[in-house]
């Protein structure tokens, strides 16, 4: 029987070329993968600790809320000037952003019914003066018997009702700022001075010679800057983080290098139905120069 070796020696050529590395031919090359031109999954959004309060928006951030507010001037050290008796200006000085002093004329006004005023005072004191020796004659006479009962009692009634009515004149000029014994010593005067009821700068003038201005009408304002406060907005989720006595560190608009303090002094007890707002108010430890009232500042409380 004829044997079939062609198998075998083929076999055998194989095994012998195995040691031998042949270069593989190169492959053709593979084709980069393809960009999904479909829209990716949405990705789960980072980690954000900041929460944003639904009624106003603003954002607090764990360990450091963040408070806007603005330099306020307490209500002590702001004065309105006004009039209880109208008139015109006669003459006047004051610029705005002027510094008074407290007493210090600020406008002369002239009315005629300011000196039918002082001569009701003068003539009542006047006649005052005679009545109160006469009740005084008539009280003796009356103790002596000298004289009758009804005298001495019509005497004593023209006497306090004098009184009553020099009493009141003076008054209404004592609301005017007029010091009755300096008019006694110098007579009427034709104008009515109007003075400063506080020291500080005069802001919002509105007098000009020739404008007559009602009763209760503002002329100017003053403001004293000697002890500004910062008045904070606060929210509902903000009073945990808000105690009086707490430190404040805040920063001022236009003065953003110098970082100021200040104390929590006041706590509003009503939230504002607008925006669910409250008012903290902060004694400020470093009053500036520069401080004007209205001027925006950022604020942090200090954590220890």
């Amino acid at each position: 029987m004829k044997k079939i070796l062609i198998p075998v020696t083929l076999l055998l050529c194989a095994c012998a070329n195995s040691g031998t590395t042949t270069p593989a031919a190169p492959a053709a090359s593979e084709p980069a993968a393809p960009t999904s031109t479909a829209p990716l999954a949405a990705t789960a959004p980072e980690a954000d600790d900041s929460q944003v309060d639904a009624a106003s928006g603003a954002t607090a951030v764990p360990n450091q809320t963040l408070f806007n507010g603005v330099l306020v001037i307490p209500p002590q050290d702001q004065a309105t000037v006004t009039l209880t008796m109208g008139g015109s200006i006669r003459s006047t000085s004051l610029l705005p952003g002027s510094y008074v002093k407290k007493g210090e004329v600020l406008a002369t006004l002239e009315n005629p019914e300011f000196i039918t005023l002082q001569q009701d005072y003068l003539d009542s004191h006047a006649q005052y003066e005679y009545l109160r020796a006469e009740y005084l004659r008539q009280t003796t006479l009356s103790r002596e018997e000298a004289s009758s009962q009804k005298r001495f009692q019509q005497s004593k009634a023209e006497y306090l009702s004098m009184r009553s009515r020099m009493d009141a004149a003076a008054a209404q000029l004592s609301l005017l700022g007029v010091d009755t014994t300096r008019l006694l010593e110098r007579g009427i005067v034709p104008f009515l001075e109007i003075k400063a009821p506080i020291s500080g700068y005069a802001v919002s003038v509105k007098m000009n010679v020739g404008r007559h201005f009602g009763v209760g009408e503002p002329l100017c304002e003053i403001v004293d800057k000697s002890d500004m406060m910062l008045r904070l907005t606060a929210y509902e989720k903000d009073l945990s983080h808000l105690k009086t006595g707490d430190s404040v560190l805040f920063r001022v608009n236009g003065m953003e290098s110098e970082t100021f303090h200040g104390v929590v002094t006041m706590i509003g007890q009503q939230v504002n139905n607008e925006n669910r707002s409250i008012e903290v108010y902060v004694r400020i430890a470093e009053q500036q120069a520069q401080f004007r009232p209205g001027m925006y500042a950022t604020a942090r409380i200090a954590r220890k």
